[in-house]
């Protein structure tokens, strides 16, 4: 008995926790704006997730606070403003480029340079030590 009353609970807990909110919009233009800007921005408790994904209270708030906006006729380019004002430009998954980004943009390829360059070396010093040792 005690083991379906748990098994109950747990399928309706995991229901609640999964629980779409259900929002409307007159048009389908501004749905389409609300799906694009709650992918775009990131949940800033969830280190790697976007207001869609995440269940977080503070997702679920940004998400209700971006519907409102979009409701009160506010552009992407204010919301995404509003947000990165708020909560910095964490929230953003792709950040404005400028110095103080750059190397979240180029770092990368910086590294992947300096590691064919690193593999370039030591291939061609094992090469001119194989042919001394022949």
């Amino acid at each position: 008995m005690k083991a379906w009353l748990m098994a109950c609970f747990v399928c309706l807990a995991s229901g609640l926790l999964h629980a779409e909110e259900v929002v409307q919009f007159a048009s389908p233009e501004r749905a389409e704006r609300y799906n694009t800007l709650i992918e775009e921005l990131r949940c800033p408790k969830c280190q790697n997730q976007n207001l869609e994904d995440s269940n977080a209270g503070i997702a679920v708030d940004l998400r209700q606070q971006v519907y409102s906006m979009i409701q009160a006729g506010q552009s992407d380019e204010q919301i995404i403003d509003y947000m990165v004002a708020r909560y910095g430009e964490f929230v953003l998954y792709r950040p404005v480029q400028k110095p103080s980004t750059a190397i979240l943009w180029y770092g990368p390829f910086a590294l992947l340079l300096v590691g064919a360059l690193i593999f370039i070396g030591v291939t061609v010093n094992n090469r001119r030590k194989a042919r001394k040792g022949v």
